[in-house]
Protein backbone atom coordinates (compact mmCIF):
# COMPACT_ATOMS: atom_id res chain seq x y z
CA UNK A 1 0.00 0.00 0.00
CA UNK A 2 1.24 3.46 -0.75
CA UNK A 3 2.10 5.71 2.02
CA UNK A 4 -0.27 8.92 2.16
CA UNK A 5 2.76 10.90 2.53
CA UNK A 6 4.25 13.16 -0.56
CA UNK A 7 8.31 13.04 -0.47
CA UNK A 8 9.92 15.28 -2.97
CA UNK A 9 13.31 14.63 -4.09
CA UNK A 10 15.49 17.69 -5.34
CA UNK A 11 18.58 17.25 -7.10
CA UNK A 12 20.62 16.28 -10.51
CA UNK A 13 18.46 13.06 -12.32
CA UNK A 14 21.86 11.50 -13.32
CA UNK A 15 21.59 8.20 -15.93
CA UNK A 16 24.76 5.72 -14.54
CA UNK A 17 25.98 4.04 -17.53
CA UNK A 18 27.86 0.82 -15.92
CA UNK A 19 30.00 -1.46 -18.26
CA UNK A 20 33.18 -3.74 -17.64
CA UNK A 21 36.43 -2.80 -18.67
CA UNK A 22 40.30 -3.59 -18.80
CA UNK A 23 43.07 -1.57 -17.62
CA UNK A 24 44.72 -1.41 -20.83
CA UNK A 25 41.32 0.34 -22.24
CA UNK A 26 41.56 2.82 -19.31
CA UNK A 27 44.47 3.81 -20.29
CA UNK A 28 44.11 3.83 -24.22
CA UNK A 29 41.37 6.79 -22.91
CA UNK A 30 43.90 8.38 -20.60
CA UNK A 31 41.55 7.58 -17.34
CA UNK A 32 43.16 6.97 -14.03
CA UNK A 33 41.75 4.15 -12.32
CA UNK A 34 39.63 5.43 -9.77
CA UNK A 35 39.20 8.49 -10.40
CA UNK A 36 36.00 10.70 -11.10
CA UNK A 37 36.56 13.90 -13.56
CA UNK A 38 33.59 16.27 -14.93
CA UNK A 39 33.14 16.14 -18.72
CA UNK A 40 31.15 17.70 -21.43
CA UNK A 41 28.64 16.49 -23.19
CA UNK A 42 30.26 16.10 -26.36
CA UNK A 43 33.32 14.09 -24.64
CA UNK A 44 31.11 11.66 -23.33
CA UNK A 45 29.26 10.95 -26.42
CA UNK A 46 33.27 10.28 -28.36
CA UNK A 47 34.01 8.20 -24.63
CA UNK A 48 30.70 6.02 -25.39
CA UNK A 49 31.63 5.27 -28.86
CA UNK A 50 34.50 3.50 -27.75
CA UNK A 51 33.15 1.03 -25.26
CA UNK A 52 34.30 -2.36 -25.99
CA UNK A 53 30.84 -3.53 -24.71
CA UNK A 54 27.51 -2.56 -24.48
CA UNK A 55 26.55 -0.64 -20.90
CA UNK A 56 23.85 -1.10 -18.40
CA UNK A 57 21.63 1.75 -17.66
CA UNK A 58 20.60 2.66 -14.62
CA UNK A 59 18.99 5.85 -12.84
CA UNK A 60 21.29 7.60 -10.27
CA UNK A 61 22.09 10.58 -8.95
CA UNK A 62 22.61 11.29 -5.12
CA UNK A 63 18.98 12.43 -4.43
CA UNK A 64 17.53 10.63 -7.45
CA UNK A 65 18.83 6.70 -5.92
CA UNK A 66 17.28 8.07 -2.70
CA UNK A 67 13.80 8.88 -4.21
CA UNK A 68 13.92 5.39 -6.13
CA UNK A 69 14.22 4.02 -3.04
CA UNK A 70 11.50 5.40 -1.70
CA UNK A 71 9.23 4.78 -4.37
CA UNK A 72 10.13 1.22 -4.35
CA UNK A 73 9.13 1.33 -0.31
CA UNK A 74 5.85 1.97 -1.62
CA UNK A 75 5.91 5.62 -0.59
CA UNK A 76 4.27 8.49 -2.66
CA UNK A 77 7.59 10.34 -4.60
CA UNK A 78 8.42 12.61 -7.00
CA UNK A 79 11.19 14.46 -8.25
CA UNK A 80 12.33 17.65 -9.12
CA UNK A 81 15.60 18.29 -11.72
CA UNK A 82 16.07 18.82 -15.31
CA UNK A 83 15.97 16.33 -18.04
CA UNK A 84 16.67 16.79 -21.44
CA UNK A 85 14.32 15.36 -24.16
CA UNK A 86 16.03 12.61 -24.76
CA UNK A 87 16.75 8.49 -24.83
CA UNK A 88 18.43 9.05 -21.58
CA UNK A 89 16.02 11.49 -20.20
CA UNK A 90 13.11 9.43 -21.32
CA UNK A 91 14.37 6.27 -19.66
CA UNK A 92 14.87 8.09 -16.39
CA UNK A 93 11.27 9.39 -16.43
CA UNK A 94 9.99 5.88 -16.94
CA UNK A 95 11.86 4.24 -14.70
CA UNK A 96 10.92 6.45 -12.01
CA UNK A 97 6.89 5.92 -13.34
CA UNK A 98 7.50 2.25 -13.41
CA UNK A 99 8.27 2.05 -10.18
CA UNK A 100 5.80 3.92 -8.77
CA UNK A 101 6.68 7.48 -8.19
CA UNK A 102 5.65 10.85 -9.77
CA UNK A 103 7.71 12.03 -12.90
CA UNK A 104 5.04 15.37 -13.29
CA UNK A 105 7.83 17.68 -10.92
CA UNK A 106 10.80 16.94 -13.49
CA UNK A 107 11.98 19.94 -16.03
CA UNK A 108 12.04 18.45 -19.32
CA UNK A 109 13.96 20.73 -21.73
CA UNK A 110 14.24 20.65 -25.40
CA UNK A 111 17.17 20.20 -26.79
CA UNK A 112 19.09 19.59 -23.54
CA UNK A 113 21.38 17.08 -22.66
CA UNK A 114 20.22 14.31 -19.77
CA UNK A 115 22.86 14.06 -16.97
CA UNK A 116 25.32 11.05 -17.32
CA UNK A 117 27.65 9.15 -15.58
CA UNK A 118 29.88 6.90 -17.24
CA UNK A 119 31.14 4.10 -14.36
CA UNK A 120 33.89 1.64 -15.71
CA UNK A 121 34.60 -0.81 -14.04
CA UNK A 122 37.47 -3.10 -13.83
CA UNK A 123 37.88 -6.79 -13.10
CA UNK A 124 39.53 -5.42 -9.20
CA UNK A 125 35.95 -4.10 -8.68
CA UNK A 126 37.26 -0.16 -9.03
CA UNK A 127 35.47 2.28 -10.29
CA UNK A 128 36.40 5.09 -12.81
CA UNK A 129 33.86 7.44 -13.28
CA UNK A 130 33.40 10.13 -15.82
CA UNK A 131 30.31 12.53 -15.41
CA UNK A 132 28.41 15.02 -17.84
CA UNK A 133 25.91 16.90 -15.87
CA UNK A 134 24.16 18.09 -18.81
CA UNK A 135 21.51 20.18 -18.29
CA UNK A 136 21.03 19.19 -14.82
CA UNK A 137 23.73 22.02 -13.99
CA UNK A 138 21.43 24.74 -15.38
CA UNK A 139 18.79 24.42 -12.73
CA UNK A 140 17.98 27.99 -11.17
CA UNK A 141 16.47 29.41 -8.48
CA UNK A 142 14.14 30.87 -10.62
CA UNK A 143 12.73 26.81 -11.60
CA UNK A 144 11.75 26.80 -7.80
CA UNK A 145 8.10 28.06 -6.81
CA UNK A 146 5.91 27.36 -3.92
CA UNK A 147 3.74 25.79 -6.30
CA UNK A 148 6.25 22.68 -6.92
CA UNK A 149 5.58 22.23 -3.01
CA UNK A 150 2.03 21.60 -3.37
CA UNK A 151 0.61 17.98 -1.62
CA UNK A 152 4.38 17.51 -0.89
CA UNK A 153 4.94 16.72 3.00
CA UNK A 154 8.64 16.23 3.13
CA UNK A 155 11.69 17.53 0.96
CA UNK A 156 15.02 15.52 0.53
CA UNK A 157 18.37 17.98 -1.34
CA UNK A 158 21.29 16.73 -2.20
CA UNK A 159 24.27 18.78 -1.24
CA UNK A 160 25.74 18.80 -4.50
CA UNK A 161 22.84 21.65 -5.91
CA UNK A 162 25.44 23.99 -3.46
CA UNK A 163 27.44 24.61 -5.99
CA UNK A 164 24.45 26.11 -8.22
CA UNK A 165 24.36 29.77 -7.21
CA UNK A 166 21.17 30.48 -4.58
CA UNK A 167 19.06 27.34 -5.54
CA UNK A 168 19.85 25.31 -2.31
CA UNK A 169 18.42 28.43 -0.59
CA UNK A 170 15.33 29.13 -2.58
CA UNK A 171 15.02 25.40 -2.02
CA UNK A 172 14.72 25.27 1.31
CA UNK A 173 13.39 28.69 1.84
CA UNK A 174 10.40 27.80 -0.12
CA UNK A 175 10.04 24.45 1.40
CA UNK A 176 9.65 25.80 4.48
CA UNK A 177 7.50 28.73 3.77
CA UNK A 178 5.14 25.62 2.49
CA UNK A 179 5.17 23.93 5.72
CA UNK A 180 7.36 20.88 4.42
CA UNK A 181 9.89 19.39 6.64
CA UNK A 182 13.33 18.88 4.93
CA UNK A 183 15.97 16.78 4.82
CA UNK A 184 19.55 17.58 3.56
CA UNK A 185 22.18 15.48 2.59
CA UNK A 186 25.99 16.80 2.64
CA UNK A 187 27.11 15.09 -0.45
CA UNK A 188 30.95 15.16 -0.03
CA UNK A 189 33.47 16.32 2.27
CA UNK A 190 35.10 18.55 -0.46
CA UNK A 191 31.26 20.28 -0.69
CA UNK A 192 31.40 20.92 3.21
CA UNK A 193 35.14 22.37 3.19
CA UNK A 194 33.91 24.77 0.62
CA UNK A 195 30.65 25.77 2.39
CA UNK A 196 30.57 24.94 5.90
CA UNK A 197 29.47 28.22 7.26
CA UNK A 198 26.97 28.47 4.61
CA UNK A 199 25.92 24.90 5.57
CA UNK A 200 25.85 25.71 8.82
CA UNK A 201 23.13 28.69 8.46
CA UNK A 202 21.21 26.58 6.30
CA UNK A 203 20.83 24.15 8.67
CA UNK A 204 19.94 25.81 11.41
CA UNK A 205 17.22 28.41 9.25
CA UNK A 206 15.66 25.37 7.50
CA UNK A 207 16.63 21.50 7.85
CA UNK A 208 15.10 19.13 9.85
CA UNK A 209 17.23 15.87 8.87
CA UNK A 210 20.51 16.31 8.08
CA UNK A 211 23.11 13.26 6.27
CA UNK A 212 26.62 12.98 6.34
CA UNK A 213 29.09 9.98 6.58
CA UNK A 214 32.48 10.37 8.62
CA UNK A 215 34.34 12.24 6.30
CA UNK A 216 31.33 14.81 5.42
CA UNK A 217 30.97 15.24 9.84
CA UNK A 218 34.54 14.89 10.64
CA UNK A 219 35.29 18.45 7.99
CA UNK A 220 32.39 20.62 9.71
CA UNK A 221 33.12 19.31 13.33
CA UNK A 222 37.00 19.19 12.79
CA UNK A 223 36.35 16.15 15.00
CA UNK A 224 37.62 12.61 14.07
CA UNK A 225 35.06 11.26 17.11
CA UNK A 226 31.62 10.27 15.85
CA UNK A 227 30.08 11.30 19.38
CA UNK A 228 31.80 15.16 18.85
CA UNK A 229 30.42 15.10 15.15
CA UNK A 230 27.11 14.33 15.79
CA UNK A 231 27.10 16.89 18.44
CA UNK A 232 28.72 19.72 16.40
CA UNK A 233 25.84 18.56 13.87
CA UNK A 234 23.61 18.37 16.48
CA UNK A 235 23.73 22.29 17.31
CA UNK A 236 22.45 23.72 14.01
CA UNK A 237 19.94 20.73 12.98
CA UNK A 238 16.99 18.52 15.36
CA UNK A 239 17.46 15.22 14.26
CA UNK A 240 21.17 14.01 12.96
CA UNK A 241 21.70 10.98 10.78
CA UNK A 242 25.44 9.74 10.78
CA UNK A 243 26.51 7.27 8.03
CA UNK A 244 29.41 5.24 9.46
CA UNK A 245 29.91 2.51 6.92
CA UNK A 246 30.96 -0.70 8.75
CA UNK A 247 30.97 0.91 12.36
CA UNK A 248 26.74 0.76 11.39
CA UNK A 249 25.43 5.03 12.30
CA UNK A 250 25.38 6.96 15.17
CA UNK A 251 21.51 9.24 15.70
CA UNK A 252 21.10 11.93 17.93
CA UNK A 253 17.85 14.20 18.59
CA UNK A 254 16.61 16.03 21.58
CA UNK A 255 15.31 12.48 22.50
CA UNK A 256 18.54 10.91 22.94
CA UNK A 257 21.93 9.44 21.39
CA UNK A 258 21.55 6.08 19.42
CA UNK A 259 23.69 3.71 18.10
CA UNK A 260 22.93 0.82 15.13
CA UNK A 261 25.14 -1.53 14.26
CA UNK A 262 25.79 -2.54 10.57
CA UNK A 263 24.63 -5.55 8.74
CA UNK A 264 27.77 -8.15 7.99
CA UNK A 265 27.41 -8.79 4.24
CA UNK A 266 29.59 -9.75 1.76
CA UNK A 267 30.43 -6.24 0.03
CA UNK A 268 30.64 -6.01 -3.89
CA UNK A 269 30.01 -2.33 -4.43
CA UNK A 270 29.13 0.41 -2.10
CA UNK A 271 27.79 2.76 -5.14
CA UNK A 272 24.67 4.31 -3.67
CA UNK A 273 24.83 2.66 -0.09
CA UNK A 274 24.25 6.16 1.64
CA UNK A 275 21.61 7.54 -0.56
CA UNK A 276 19.67 4.12 0.10
CA UNK A 277 20.49 4.27 3.66
CA UNK A 278 18.87 7.37 3.63
CA UNK A 279 16.04 6.30 1.71
CA UNK A 280 15.24 3.50 4.57
CA UNK A 281 16.06 5.95 7.17
CA UNK A 282 13.11 8.60 5.56
CA UNK A 283 10.84 5.74 4.68
CA UNK A 284 10.47 5.38 8.67
CA UNK A 285 10.98 8.52 9.46
CA UNK A 286 7.70 9.83 7.12
CA UNK A 287 5.79 7.60 9.00
CA UNK A 288 6.69 8.01 12.60
CA UNK A 289 9.01 5.64 13.70
CA UNK A 290 11.25 6.64 16.52
CA UNK A 291 15.16 7.01 15.76
CA UNK A 292 16.18 3.91 16.77
CA UNK A 293 13.88 2.51 14.28
CA UNK A 294 15.01 4.84 11.43
CA UNK A 295 18.44 3.66 11.63
CA UNK A 296 17.29 0.21 11.37
CA UNK A 297 15.65 0.20 8.61
CA UNK A 298 18.54 2.51 6.90
CA UNK A 299 21.30 -0.19 7.60
CA UNK A 300 18.80 -2.84 6.07
CA UNK A 301 18.48 -1.31 2.77
CA UNK A 302 22.02 0.03 2.65
CA UNK A 303 22.97 -3.50 3.47
CA UNK A 304 21.32 -4.75 0.23
CA UNK A 305 22.59 -2.21 -2.28
CA UNK A 306 26.44 -3.00 -0.87
CA UNK A 307 25.74 -6.71 -2.20
CA UNK A 308 24.81 -5.88 -6.03
CA UNK A 309 26.22 -4.15 -8.47
CA UNK A 310 25.73 -0.73 -8.86
CA UNK A 311 22.26 0.60 -7.37
CA UNK A 312 19.83 -1.81 -8.91
CA UNK A 313 18.40 -3.97 -6.15
CA UNK A 314 16.52 -7.17 -7.51
CA UNK A 315 12.57 -7.29 -7.24
CA UNK A 316 13.08 -10.52 -4.95
CA UNK A 317 15.30 -8.45 -2.16
CA UNK A 318 13.13 -5.53 -2.58
CA UNK A 319 10.23 -7.68 -1.60
CA UNK A 320 12.25 -9.64 1.58
CA UNK A 321 13.47 -5.62 2.02
CA UNK A 322 9.73 -4.22 2.15
CA UNK A 323 8.68 -7.26 4.64
CA UNK A 324 11.73 -6.17 6.94
CA UNK A 325 10.70 -2.70 7.28
CA UNK A 326 7.03 -2.86 7.65
CA UNK A 327 5.49 -0.62 9.68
Amino acid sequence: MICSERILGIGSPIVDFLVQVDTPFLEAVGAEKGGMVLISSEEMDVLLAKLPGTPLLAPGGSAGNTIFGLAKLEDSTAFLGKLGNDAAGNFYRSKLVEVGGSDKSFRVIEGGVTGRCLSMITPDSERTMRTDLGIASSLSPADISEADFEQIDHVHVEGYLLFLDGVTEKILATAKACGCTISLDLATFELVRLKRDRLAQLLKEYVDVVFANEAEAAEFSGSPEPAEQAAALARFCPITALKLGPAGCYLQDESGIYTVPAKEVEVVDTTAAGDLWAAGFLHGWVNGCPLSRCGEFGTIAAAEVIQVMGSQISEERWEIINKQLEL
